[in-house]
């Protein structure tokens, strides 16, 4: 068991909102179980030549709107509970984006970074192999997640297609371009959140074009949404990764920084930003804060302390309940993280409809698509929370919990 169980945490949210929403009680038991749960031995012969065998999971939490949709994670720290709650989440998203998926989510428990390139390829391909009955374009269709990347699903792909003796390019997203990916996919995560950003900071009366912004986390989603916000315009005056950070009050440019990143393997001493660290930055007086990195970096602890006016949960769950609560107390907007860093999940559907019809869109159409449901969806969420009081996560969890309830109840029952 977890020390801080996940899928715990992901049922009390559920309770939370099926309160509010006054949820049928027997609909809302069916949400709190996963519809699947897949657990898979993962034997593969090491490049040692000995065999070592890995736990493997699938978890298809719901899919009452549409097959299940979720990534796949190589990390030590994979566990049923966290599946679990990882695909219950996936649910969420995906219906308060309006897409027409439930959720899914599954994972390896391993250390990738001890594994070698082919013994990674073993273990991928082991692992699609032993849940392939269970995985498909109209069934659920898997991604990339924590330490995997498109050429897991270039893998998973493949296995899959051998196993079906023709492509089936539609049964992951998140693959290379070559073979069936997106245009947009990259940058999707951080594209999408820069328009949730945009559109609140609308409705609060302001724009991104001046605003100042820090972003906590210089990964894929980080260092993109630095690139795109500067595009519009906007100030980004600090930026950190796992080493440290930098801060410029004049903002620093995105490509100065990112050669240095590519240099150094971090932002850290970077000659135009004075050190800072990450809890300083988390601090810092700005217009948007960004936290792209971990989660639970914002928690009761320091939520007094944050200053800046709007918070776009890039990473999942970097913050607390109970520091969402002060945060609303203050009037600071959390946009939170099913809705601000879902631009992945909408361009994976728009790639899996491109497989299902052969016909592959512009990288201004992605985005331009991409635009109209972030847009969408923050509407629709800003109105239901100013409707009933609520935070913006509230609101979020309402919608989507609604969505799923309400096909739960016109599907009925089988049998």
């Amino acid at each position: 068991m977890e020390k801080h169980n996940t899928y715990h945490l992901a049922l009390q949210q559920l309770e939370r909102v099926a309160k509010k929403l006054k949820l049928d009680p027997n609909i809302h038991e069916k949400l709190k179980h996963p519809k699947t749960i897949l657990i898979v031995s993962v034997p593969i012969i090491m490049d040692s030549g000995k065999l070592k065998v890995f736990t493997g999971y699938r978890v298809q939490h719901n899919i009452d709107r549409g097959p299940s949709k979720g990534g796949i994670r190589y990390h030590p720290d994979v566990t049923l509970d966290h599946v679990k709650a990882l695909a219950m989440w996936m649910t969420w998203k995906c219906a308060v984006m309006g897409l027409p998926y439930g959720g899914a989510k599954g994972g390896v428990t391993c250390d990738p970074k001890k594994l070698s390139q082919k013994e990674v390829e073993k273990l991928t391909r082991r692992f699609t192999t032993e849940i392939t009955p269970f995985i498909g374009p109209r069934k659920d269709i898997p991604a990339p997640d924590v330490y995997t990347n498109p050429q897991t699903m270039a893998w998973m792909m493949d296995t899959f297609s051998m196993h079906s003796a023709h492509a089936v390019p539609g049964v992951v997203t998140g693959k290379p371009l070559v073979i069936g990916g997106s245009f947009g996919r990259n940058e999707a995560t951080a594209q999408g959140c820069v328009f949730a950003i945009g559109e609140i900071m609308k409705y609060r009366g302001n724009e991104l074009r001046g605003a100042t912004i820090a972003i906590q986390g210089y990964g894929n989603a980080g260092a993109i949404a630095h690139k795109l916000a500067q595009q519009e315009g906007a100030r980004v005056i600090a930026v950190s990764d796992s080493k440290g950070g930098i801060f410029n009050p004049e903002g620093l440019d995105y490509r100065q920084v990112w050669e240095h990143k590519c240099q150094d393997s971090t932002v850290k001493n970077f000659p135009g930003g004075e050190p800072i660290s990450n809890r300083k930055l988390l601090e810092l007086e700005c217009d948007v804060l960004i936290p792209a990195a971990l989660e639970n970096q914002i928690t009761e602890k320091n939520a007094e302390r944050i200053r800046a006016k709007v918070i776009a949960e890039a990473a999942n769950g970097p913050t607390s309940h109970e520091a969402t609560r002060i945060l609303f107390k203050r009037k600071v907007v959390v946009i939170p993280d099913i809705v601000a860093n879902a631009g992945g999940v909408v361009v994976s559907c728009f790639e899996w409809a491109q497989n299902l019809m052969g016909y592959f869109w512009t990288e201004e159409e992605i985005n331009s698509r991409l635009r109209d449901i972030m847009v969408f969806a923050c509407r629709k969420m800003w109105e239901m929370a100013r409707e009933d009081k609520i935070d913006l996560r509230l609101a979020a969890y309402m919608l989507a919990v609604g969505r799923v309830a309400e096909a739960a109840r016109i599907r009925g029952l089988y049998p």
